[in-house]
């Protein structure tokens, strides 16, 4: 099957980013979210990082009018319709996905494929929610998605071989690297990265050393372009939370269990970047 249409469902930091790719590669998208206000904010994001580029000469003025003119605007999953292949960028709820899944199961076409972006929820619960479990797949891209090259690609016990290999193809025609992953809770990113950010998180409840302190450690020590604290910071400290559930259910194991202090931030909604206030200020 040749994709033409590429369905998002999600319009925020993630959605919109895959959104902006899959136009960039010269794909017809449809980026769909609840309500016009979160679609535009979406578009103004994507129009946003475009003209940024037509200042930076990567690109022409006329390549960031086409990119944006395929790209079409959505509030109802029935536009999905039209679509040859879908992600779901929503936020990381496992009964918000499921529903998304059992809508578009019944509403796209019986030959398209249904992706996740989801960051740690196991690829077979979610495919189970449709009947036509060997067309849904893991499609895991990160963040900032116009910047970062990697895009996980996990396969469901029941995943086809033809819908791993037309994902595959698809991350290299937006320009990014593939990896293959396994279908366990956090796949391979999340379940190295997010016990080290709890950990971080750990070290600041214990007082071993201040938000700064644990920051600079890994940076100049480690080699890593940013700290985990101001990393958690950007995925957003509920997401952060949501993937350390995930991974301390799905494998009952005391070493992912989530720290009292992610779990009290979440709860004051100090969520990282996106409300002004996590571990930093903003």
């Amino acid at each position: 099957m040749e994709v033409k249409t590429f369905g998002v469902i999600g319009a925020g930091q993630m959605g919109n980013g895959i959104a902006q790719v899959a136009a960039m590669s010269g794909l017809q998208v449809i980026m769909n979210d609840i309500n016009d206000e979160f679609v535009q904010r979406g578009m103004k994001n994507i129009t946003n990082l475009l003209t940024k580029s037509v200042e930076k000469g990567k690109m022409s003025a006329d390549e960031k009018a086409a990119v944006l003119g395929r790209i079409k605007t959505s509030v109802s999953l029935q536009d999905m319709a039209a679509a040859d292949y879908v992600v779901e960028a929503a936020t990381e709820n496992e009964p918000i996905k499921f529903k998304i899944f059992q809508d578009l199961d019944k509403i796209c076409r019986p030959e398209a494929i249904l992706a996740s972006n989801t960051s740690s929820i196991p690829i077979g619960r979610i495919a189970a929610q449709t009947k036509r479990p060997t067309q849904v797949i893991g499609m895991h891209f990160m963040n900032p998605v116009p910047v970062m090259k990697l895009v996980e690609v996990i396969r469901g016990l029941p995943t086809s071989d033809e819908t791993f290999k037309l994902t595959w193809d698809l991350a290299v025609k937006f320009g990014k690297t593939p990896a293959e992953s396994s279908d366990f809770p956090g796949f391979i990113a999340n379940r190295i990265l997010l016990p080290m950010i709890n950990e971080a998180i750990y070290a600041l409840y214990h007082g071993v050393g201040t938000r700064e302190a644990i920051d600079t450690v890994m940076k100049l020590g480690m080699n890593h372009p940013m700290g985990p604290l101001a990393l958690a910071d950007l995925i957003g400290l509920d997401t952060c939370l949501a993937i350390m559930e995930t991974l301390y259910k799905g494998f009952s194991d005391s070493k992912y269990r989530p720290c009292p202090l992610l779990r009290k931030y979440v709860e004051a909604g100090w969520l990282g970047k996106k409300t002004g206030r996590g571990f930093y200020e903003y």
